[in-house]
């Protein structure tokens, strides 16, 4: 099992890595080249070019089943659940097959109210329950893991 993390913006770099690291559990950051991100021990880094969906096409073809990826874009969710991997966004919402689509039909319904001039609300202001949700899920999809992976 590895931890990819869609980086770019991600605001629980921070929770990933401690509790990845008590766990013994590899992360990967992925991040774009415009971008600066803290490194820490027992943690890579890999950096892609600044163009258009190059942080998500690098994760896609890293991540195998039973991995995990953090990420708040629903396509990348979606592609990396079809390989068999698990995918969490930041504020600690579980991706699955049975809300992808729901999610993906919404991002696109915003999308054409956008290109047909309208406006849409962007996301909410992150609060403390968001850090604890993302964590408390995180390590429940670690946990479950490593009891699969186990060979006793």
């Amino acid at each position: 099992m590895e931890i990819f993390v869609d980086a770019d913006a991600c605001p629980v770099r921070e929770i990933i890595y401690q509790e990845a690291r008590s766990r013994g559990v590899h992360v990967t950051m992925v991040v774009s080249m415009a971008h600066e991100i803290l490194t820490y021990d027992g943690m890579d880094v890999i950096r892609v070019d600044s163009v258009f969906q190059a942080v998500d096409m690098a994760i896609i073809n890293r991540a195998v089943s039973g991995d995990i990826v953090v990420t708040s874009d629903f396509g990348l969710a979606s592609i990396v659940l079809g390989k068999g991997a698990k995918a969490i966004s930041p504020s600690g919402r579980i991706f699955s097959e049975t809300n992808i689509d729901m999610l993906l039909e919404k991002r696109h319904a915003a999308a054409r109210q956008r290109r047909g001039g309208g406006r849409v609300k962007g996301p909410r202001a992150r609060k403390r329950v968001d850090d604890e949700s993302f964590r408390k899920n995180l390590i429940m999809m670690i946990e479950e893991g490593t009891l699969r992976n186990d060979p006793s």
